[in-house]
């Protein structure tokens, strides 16, 4: 069990050139459990991450670029086996900067955040390229073959939800392919993304294969680094209107890019459903991380049938939920991750009311007497009532609520989960097999799940449509996004 929180009280560094370095400003971590200091971090210069580019590129064309692939993936094993190796370090991190409970810290996001580099270790070996005989006018031919080169320097720009999980989820097949990085995490969830630049050190990956920087978006590290001509490819999940920005600045470089965004996910819950399966299913897709999954429910449409019956059931799941201390065993759900955060949600809860929403159960801060009301905690909340047009059935809130309306035909609901301008996830609940695989095929998403949610095979794609992203990862889908292919025609 965690007993100490690494460098609490301390300063967290930046990672550049293989050396521990600081910039000239800090800023504060918080924990959102209690609002206290974890510790201080190191907030990285412009020229900071000009030095970290510089190394990368170093890097690309010195000791990493001249490695064999059997080398790389030996020392991404090796970086794997170090994050295992301070298994509890790890988690004590993630909780203290996410104040998400040791149950999911445990076994979901420390665990897969080491399983990431094993996965993508082992898959770069099967990557495969094209191969054609082509036909020339003399009868002799030649042979078109293909190569695949990494992409560069890559930048990485992860979220705070899921800290090490998506970080890895993007170092792990950037690092495989061949590429070096520029990570840069969430300021809100820096500790991490630093033990892993202490594991990286210890594993000998090379200097400058992965950099670490601290900071923000606007004018400070994020912007430093989606406009630097020295990074080649730019990869990021988070809030659209930060991809949007992100797409911006990297549009005159022509830089690569891979987005995977925000989600006002539906979820479709017909009459014919396996109603215990159904309602345990969706307060998982709703109440997940505190609804801080970009895959979590939203938006729920029931047949009208079963509606009053489901919205209950639904209501008695959201009310037998412990929101609580990370630690205590029975917690289901922690803090959202910041005061700003819960002040957001908590707006969007006004916002519901203003509206007419009815409040099925939530819709406020909880008040525990205790070091937890300052922290940021928000309550598990159902609303219903609300036209489609409403602000929160439109726009993500990314907290523990979601609206539910009912519907008629499998028509009017496909229409209803297909009015959004975001498209990321969707699920549907129903016995029927035709009609499983018939509404499924209709959603306007990248991922339908069918009597399940967040079940995810690594080796599929990954990603959204609309505003929920641009490009796939996953498998061989984020192997070729960190590759370049070259053609080769060879004249027989």
């Amino acid at each position: 069990m965690v007993e100490k929180v690494p460098h609490a009280g301390g300063i967290l560094k930046n990672y550049v050139a293989g050396e521990f370095v600081v910039g000239d400003k800090t800023f504060a971590n918080i924990n959102p459990v209690d609002g206290s200091e974890i510790n201080k971090v190191s907030e990285a210069t412009a020229d900071l991450v000009n030095a970290a580019v510089e190394s990368a590129r170093a890097a690309l064309e010195g000791p990493w670029g001249k490695m064999t692939l059997d080398q790389r993936r030996a020392l991404l094993h090796k970086v794997a086996d170090g994050i295992d190796a301070r298994f509890d370090d790890f988690v004590a991190a993630e909780m203290a900067d996410t104040g998400k409970s040791y149950v999911q810290a445990s076994t979901i996001d420390i665990p897969r955040g080491s399983a990431n580099f094993r996965i993508f270790a082992d898959m770069v070996t099967g990557q495969s390229a094209e191969c054609f005989q082509t036909p020339t006018p003399d009868g002799r031919g030649a042979l078109n073959y293909a190569v695949n080169k990494p992409l560069g320097v890559v930048a990485v720009i992860a979220p705070w939800n899921l800290p090490l999980l998506l970080m890895t989820w993007k170092l792990a097949p950037a690092l495989a392919a061949g590429n070096t990085v520029i990570a840069k995490p969430s300021e809100e969830t820096p500790a991490t993304a630093t033990l892993l630049a202490e594991v990286m050190h210890e594993a000998g990956i090379p200097a400058g294969v992965y950099n670490l920087v601290h900071g923000f978006g606007p004018d400070s590290a994020g912007e430093f680094l989606t406009t630097h001509k020295g990074v080649d490819a730019v990869t990021f999940t988070g809030e659209s209107s930060t991809g949007s920005a992100i797409m911006k600045a990297a549009a005159d470089g022509v830089k690569a890019l891979s987005f995977e965004l925000g989600g006002k996910n539906a979820g479709i819950i017909f009459e014919d459903c396996d109603f215990e399966e159904a309602v345990n299913g969706t307060a998982r897709s709703v109440f997940t991380n505190g609804g801080q999954v970009c895959l979590c429910t939203e938006r729920l449409y029931v047949q009208r049938s079963i509606f009053d019956k489901f919205v209950n059931a639904l209501k008695d799941k959201a009310e037998n939920l412990k929101v609580g201390w990370p630690l205590d065993e029975d917690t289901d759900m922690g803090p959202v991750i910041s005061h700003k955060h819960r002040d957001k949600v908590v707006a969007y809860y006004e916002s519901a009311k203003e509206d007419g929403a009815t409040v099925i159960t939530g819709g406020d801060v909880p008040v525990f007497g205790d070091a937890r009301d300052h922290g940021a905690f928000v309550e598990p909340t159902i609303l219903t009532g609300l036209s489609e047009e409403a602000r929160i059935v439109k726009e993500e809130v990314f907290g523990p609520v979601c609206h539910i309306a009912p519907f008629d035909t499998e028509e009017e609901a496909v229409a209803l989960a297909n009015n959004s301008d975001y498209g990321l996830a969707a699920t549907v609940w129903t016995t029927n097999l035709q009609r499983a695989h018939r509404v499924a095929q209709q959603m306007e998403v990248g991922i339908a799940w069918v009597n399940t949610w967040y079940l995810r095979d690594l080796r599929t794609p990954f990603g959204g449509v609309k505003l929920s992203g641009v490009g796939r990862e996953g498998g061989v889908h984020s192997l070729n996004f960190y590759s370049e292919p070259t053609n080769i025609c060879i004249k027989l």
